[in-house]
């Protein structure tokens, strides 16, 4: 699978409901066939690889390239087992809007009618909630979250599709992740996918290059809310002149102070330079537009974790009420007074499915290319659907 993730035009129609019905008809008969030739687990596996869950839309007869996609090829696959789901071995929870919300809820439901341990019901609650955090938060790309959605099998294992939406350019985003892919859930998580298009000054804080800014962080809530508040303080002031190096001198106001151990070895200074970053990725900074201190409820959150001090970033992030501006804060100290850089690059990779013709970005793989579209050739010939749309289903992989 490619790392990285897919971007959609966005699409505000509605799929009319002759349409849906044909899809969940076709959708419950590919599901059967893949479920019944690979397992239920390669079924999940299937739909956390972008490309696969790209073609199945494809071939289920919606636009290759449109947001709804996503909301519709999930809300059909899980209208397409309903009553089914122990037969399949396959369990979908979630969706658009409000849906999404219920995802947590119905994860439970479903511990209690399988008989799961507590434990494994409420892990899976987790990483379901964790997914939504690291994309609305250590991913901050512009887009909001307006789809979730957490695939599972009886054998435990899971994917997460989610997709967020950009107003301004009129663009969605799509999230994809997969359980056995997964060493960290906070360290470069995603299964990969395409892209159309790219942002600058893109905080990723899911990067390895991040490791550094995720590490300071955590370290600042441990050093006490007083010492947090007092960088923060000093970066709001001095915003404005982020584009040359500052030396300050501490007054009585700003007394030496013990900076994070494992950064400073824990040696007190007499004096604070702010990073330089003129003539290095741009000349303007994304804290010159912050007015971080004003918020009371940033205080009440930074004032929780300097209470708590939680010892992981994880715990960090899955701290209540924890969130993008949290995330940002913490991210922008560390950054400014103590140098840990975070990536600002686009984790956004690739512009088509397979490849370009042109090679760019990449040459076409034609071996997974053909194993994509041979697969479902085979499940949609197999399937128990009449010769008219099985016929329509098989031109549509032929085109």
């Amino acid at each position: 699978m490619r790392r990285g993730i897919a971007t959609f035009t966005l699409d505000y129609g509605k799929c009319p409901p002759w349409l849906f019905e044909r899809m969940v008809k076709l959708g419950r008969e590919m599901t059967r066939v893949l479920i019944e030739e690979y397992g239920p687990d390669e079924f999940i596996k299937r739909i956390a690889d972008p490309v696969w869950f790209q073609s199945l839309g494809t071939v289920l007869a919606f636009d290759w390239n449109a947001s709804g996609l996503t909301t519709i090829l999930t809300a059909s696959l899980k209208e397409a087992i309903r009553g089914q789901e122990r037969y399949f071995g396959i369990f979908i929870c979630g969706g658009k809007g409000k849906t999404s919300r219920k995802t947590p809820d119905e994860i439970m439901e479903w511990g209690v009618k399988l008989s799961l341990p507590v434990p494994i019901a409420n892990n899976l609650v987790y990483n379901s909630r964790m997914s939504a955090k690291v994309d609305s938060s250590l991913i901050q790309d512009g887009f909001q979250i307006y789809h979730h959605s957490f695939f599972f099998s009886k054998n435990g294992a899971w994917t997460v599709v989610q997709q967020g939406m950009n107003t301004q350019n009129q663009t969605a985003r799509r999230y994809h992740w997969f359980s056995e892919d997964i060493d960290d859930l906070i360290v470069e998580p995603h299964s990969g996918i395409t892209s159309q298009s790219f942002h600058s000054q893109v905080l990723n804080l899911t990067s390895k290059k991040s490791n550094k800014t995720r590490k300071i962080s955590t370290e600042l809530v441990s050093d006490g809310f007083e010492t947090l508040k007092r960088d923060i303080e000093i970066i709001r002031r001095h915003a404005s002149d982020l584009s040359q190096v500052i030396s300050l001198a501490y007054t009585s106001e700003v007394s030496p102070k013990v900076s994070p151990s494992s950064h400073l070895g824990g040696e007190k200074r007499d004096t604070l330079t702010l990073a330089n970053f003129e003539g290095v990725e741009f000349h303007h900074h994304p804290v010159e537009n912050e007015d971080f201190w004003n918020s009371p409820y940033l205080k009440k959150i930074l004032a929780k974790l300097a209470d708590q001090k939680p010892k992981t970033y994880e715990q960090l992030l899955a701290t209540q009420g924890v969130g993008p501006k949290t995330v940002r804060a913490l991210s922008l100290v560390s950054e400014v007074i103590y140098g840990a850089k975070p990536s600002y690059e686009d984790p956004a990779r690739y512009s088509f499915a397979h490849g370009g013709k042109d090679a760019t970005p990449y040459p076409v793989d034609r071996l997974t290319y053909d194993q994509t579209i041979e697969t479902l050739r085979h499940v949609v010939a197999k399937s128990k659907i009449n010769r008219l749309e099985k016929d329509r289903a098989l031109k549509r992989l032929a085109g």
